[in-house]
């Protein structure tokens, strides 16, 4: 009988707030739930490995998770719609982008066409389209009302670090930015970019900067946008006047926009003269000479924030027209100053007659117009910025998001104009809040299960945290030094810690304090282990020393009184000296061995009451990292970093079997606690390679891979009862693995992974491009094969084979029932039978249910040959007027693609005119319905004006005006007529 074993599947994620792959925006609080209580401090979006976590700033509280289970990337760029703020563009590290609604945290669209990760991301202004760049390179214009990517840009020679599409947008700024030069017409503006034209920039690594023309599909500008290597950020000005590039040494190139020239250039018919738009106008350099990696400008564009990797975030403020000429007015003063110290007065003369003509402010240098404000000190390294809306134009709002997993929210006071003092000292600035507790600063080393799995205590660099399992809660979070190790210690009331100073940290829970700190050893600790009757403690060190210590509780005495308390202690009995640095100790469940692995790349097993060496445990070419024993106590597994796993028999100390487990250093290995499911000898691996795996130790198989961390996983632990396991990795977050009621079987797991590797060696080879070595087209189609689109270009070939078929034999059915009207049914296909459908509302049904963004890429799957029955449909269709937009959007992308095919072929003539015939036909047929419609809403809505709109007429104003009507006019007088 073949054995089964249950499945292992990821489960939970947390402690981790934000990564360091993605950017950080903040949005403010959602206006539209009122039952929610809102904080006021808006609310912080921000990747999180492969999921999108929103934050509330104030409270520290999560409030919502995006995750698509079907994506395992890492999210790597986020961007907001201008249009609708609660959409979201997501880039994730395999290429795709997803559309999420904020509101119901749903995926609304999904879009693949780069063939690396995401890393810039902008909305047009009416929130119909999306650009985004790649580190393959590429630009994709993608139209989110169709669903579709409408064309790729090729131009940039290395990864895409920002782009921005130019649109005038009025009264966003205040046009302080006199560097841009003169105030523009927003109307001509806005109707020389409709949503289809426009223009894009965009700035990449390879230093230079571009503007592309959207509606020819060009680049029309290219600068050197860096002088002394990448552009690694850019910023636009709100109004679309300037920008600002960022690269190394700290340096930052200001440009001004000519808006007015693209708009025209677009109008313009016959050939437009040589005309530059991006002209170069200084540069401002910060304190940081390390690179800039974020700009941005403020909202308002009174302000700009930059950063690069260091714990800074330096502010510049934009000044005013009347600063600025103020400025320009002390220059002018100052040069005369010098002039009246000259000697020749014809000379002096000559130049005080020229400097009294005004400067103009256009041509003002950079450096007076755009001057430094203050520079943040943030808790951690910056990786992205983002400005935040306050309720007060006093104080301005800056979020960051550090490397250190947390948030932080900085307030910053605004300098009033009319205050002189303020303007001599710079300008206060404080950190209102912070997302901070839910993680740790550092790299998880360590974590440990108390003995009823409810508790779980992971420490880092600096800090110890307690968290509740169930709830993923964190529940006390403790300053300790640089841990290494850790345990709870029986009753799961104190939790031990072993540091790199060699000390022995002993913390209560209950009241959070450290009772004790213990000078266990000379060098770090790099293991402990409780022993298994609950009364001792072995620790390991670097110092050549294995020491074992005894729990004890002593009477101390409460000084100044005579009462005493009492107070738990280590008290220290053995020592096991050997050869060389103890990287790993583990005692045996029968408490009769205490194994010892050394950095000479042997373990070495004593006997645990007279410590008198027992095996000598020789193989590994590298040191063994972590073992672990069996719960029978037979089984020692140990791991090394020379990427092997080697069981060995405690009896004899004879390697059952050695094997090549993962791809590099292996961290952690453990054995399932128990044996009441018979899989007492199954046992776990983590490695640096982010992957965990499951064995069987007994069949020397690997049962199950587990994919899921970003980073190297430094620490694992099972459950007391095997029915999870939980991870820590370098990329901030710890894991929950619960195993399942589902039944796994070897045979089937290999056939899986060798699935996964054929389809993904299969689409790798279809995502090459198809053109020759030379120099790529500038502009192609934003398309990429992936496993689903080839599936569903192969649906669509079966069901055309199939609908053929079904087609020729109704017809026939049909011709032969004309001379025999008694004639039984044909025999169709069972999918025609079952569901009773025709071949035409078959194949109709399987093109409807490809999504729209994937329809495209799963036609290209299709042979010419499957061409002439695809336009059979269509025309069927067509005819029958069934789902006109989709007909007419297949039969034009496959005219597109076959075009010269299809021209070539005479029998295929007669078929398309018979489409358009029809097709028109429909067209006209949905246009007339809906110009009725529009006019009937038109004379409805009219309809409600009238009966909706009322003249409101106040009393006492009516009274006046009818009193002072009757004062003007006269009274009637009688006449007697004779």
């Amino acid at each position: 009988m073949v054995k089964s074993y249950l499945k292992y599947e990821h489960s939970k994620t947390f402690g981790l707030i934000n990564s360091s792959f993605s950017n950080a925006l903040w949005a403010p609080d959602d206006l539209q739930n009122a039952t929610i209580r809102q904080s006021g401090a808006g609310k912080a979006v921000v990747g999180a490995n492969e999921e999108v976590l929103c934050w509330d700033v104030k409270k520290g509280e999560l409030l919502g998770r995006w995750r698509d289970k079907d994506c395992t990337a890492e999210v790597a760029s986020i961007a907001q719609s201008d249009a609708d703020p609660d959409v979201f563009a997501v880039g994730y590290g395999d290429g795709s982008i997803r559309i999420w609604d904020a509101r119901i945290a749903t995926v609304i669209v999904n879009f693949n066409g780069h063939r690396s990760a995401v890393t810039a991301l902008a909305f047009g202004s009416d929130g119909s389209r999306l650009a985004s760049g790649s580190k393959d390179t590429d630009i994709i214009i993608w139209d989110l009302v169709a669903e579709v990517g409408l064309y790729k840009l090729r131009g940039h020679a290395n990864e895409i670090t920002g782009l921005k599409f130019l649109q005038h947008t009025a009264n966003k700024a205040t046009g302080e930015d006199e560097e841009a030069g003169q105030g523009f017409d927003a109307d001509h503006l806005t109707n020389g970019m409709d949503d289809r034209s426009g223009f894009l920039l965009t700035t990449s690594k390879d230093a230079k900067i571009k503007i592309w023309n959207l509606e020819s599909q060009h680049c029309i500008e290219t600068h050197i946008a860096q002088s002394n290597g990448e552009c690694w950020a850019l910023a636009i000005y709100p109004d679309g006047s300037g920008c600002i590039t960022a690269g190394n040494d700290g340096e930052l190139k200001v440009w001004s926009i000519d808006l007015r020239g693209l708009v025209n250039s677009n109008l313009q018919i016959e050939d437009a003269q040589e005309q530059t738009y991006l002209k170069e106008r200084g540069f401002l350099y910060r304190h940081g000479k390390d690179r800039t990696i974020g700009v941005s400008f403020h909202p308002r564009g009174k302000y700009i924030a930059a950063h690069g990797s260091e714990k800074a975030i330096e502010l510049w403020r934009i000044r005013s027209e009347s600063e600025v000429q103020k400025t320009l007015a002390r220059k002018r003063k100052r040069r005369r100053e010098k002039l009246l110290a000259a000697q020749d007065g014809a000379l002096k003369d000559g130049l005080m007659n020229g400097d009294d003509v005004s400067e103009n402010l256009a041509a003002a240098d950079v450096t007076d117009v755009i001057v430094p404000y203050v520079i943040v000190r943030t808790g951690g390294k910056v990786r992205s910025v983002d400005w935040g809306q306050g309720r007060s134009s006093k104080v301005i709002n800056l979020l960051s998001a550090n490397t250190t997993n947390e948030l932080e929210l900085y307030s910053i006071s605004t300098k009033q104009s009319d205050k002189k003092k303020m303007s001599e000292e710079p300008p206060d600035y404080s950190r209102t809040f912070a997302v901070d507790l839910p993680g740790h600063r550092t790299d998880v080393r360590s974590v440990a299960l108390s003995s009823d799995d409810r508790m779980l205590a992971s420490s880092s660099n600096g800090s110890l945290k307690i968290w509740n399992v169930r709830t993923q809660n964190c529940i006390r979070t403790l300053d300790c030094g640089y841990a290494l190790c850790s345990s709870f210690l029986p009753g799961d009331k104190i939790v031990v810690v072993g540091n790199r100073n060699g000390e022995l940290e002993l913390f209560d829970i209950a009241s959070s304090t450290l009772i004790e700190t213990v000078k266990a050893h000379d060098g770090p600790i790099w293991t402990l282990h409780v022993h298994p009757d609950g009364r001792s403690l072995a620790t390991g060190s670097a110092d050549k020393c294995a020491k074992f210590f005894n729990f004890k509780v002593v009477q101390e005495e409460i000084p100044g009184t005579q009462q005493t308390t009492p107070r738990f202690k280590l008290v220290h009995t053995r020592t096991l000296k050997v050869s060389d640095d103890i990287l790993s100790l583990r005692l045996s469940p029968d408490s009769r061995l205490v194994a010892l692995s050394l950095l000479d790349n042997t373990v070495k097993v004593f006997f645990t009451d007279s410590l008198k060496l027992f095996l000598n445990l020789y193989g590994h070419k590298l040191p063994v990292l972590n073992m672990d024993i069996s719960y029978d106590s037979k089984l020692i597994v140990t791991c090394s970093a020379d990427k092997n796993v080697r069981i060995w028999g405690l009896d004899f100390g004879d390697c059952h079997k050695a094997f090549f487990a993962h791809q590099d250093s292996i961290m952690q290995v453990a054995f399932v606690p128990h044996n009441q499911d018979g899989n007492g000898h199954h046992f776990f691996s983590a490695s640096k390679d982010r992957v965990i795996k499951y064995w069987d130790g007994d069949k020397f198989e690997q049962i199950q891979k587990l994919d899921g961390h970003h980073g190297e996983i430094w620490a694992m632990t099972v459950s007391r009862t095997g029915e999870f396991l939980v991870t820590a990795s370098h990329d901030k977050s710890i894991r929950i693995w619960q195993q399942t009621d589902e039944q796994i079987f070897l045979e089937e797991e290999r056939e899986k992974e060798l699935e996964e590797l054929y389809e993904n060696t299969l689409t790798a080879s279809l995502d090459r491009d198809d053109e020759p070595d030379g120099e790529k087209a500038e502009v192609g189609p934003a398309g990429k094969q992936t496993t689903e689109t080839l599936m569903a270009g192969e649906k669509i070939v079966e069901a055309l084979e199939l609908g053929i078929a079904d087609l020729e034999v109704m017809r026939e059915w049909a011709e032969a029932k004309s001379t025999q009207t008694n004639l039984a049914p044909p025999d169709r296909h069972p999918i025609f039978l079952y569901t009773n459908i025709s071949a035409e509302a078959h194949v109709l049904k399987v093109v409807q249910k490809i999504k729209a963004a994937a329809l495209q890429d799963a036609l290209l799957v299709l042979p010419f040959s499957q061409v002439p029955p695809l336009f059979t449909f269509l025309q069927i269709w067509a005819e029958k007027q069934w789902s006109i937009p989709l007909t007419c959007r297949v039969l034009f992308f496959v005219l597109n693609i076959h075009h010269k095919q299809i021209v070539a072929s005479k029998t295929m003539r007669p078929m398309l005119d018979g489409i358009r015939r029809h097709l028109r036909r429909a067209l006209q047929r949905q246009k007339d319905e809906m110009g009725f419609n529009l006019a009937a809403l038109k004379f409805v809505g009219t309809q409600m004006r009238e009966k909706g709109e009322k003249d409101y007429v106040d009393e006492a104003v009516w009274e006046a005006e009818e009193e002072r009507v009757l004062k003007g006019r006269k009274k009637r007088g009688f006449v007697d007529v004779a």
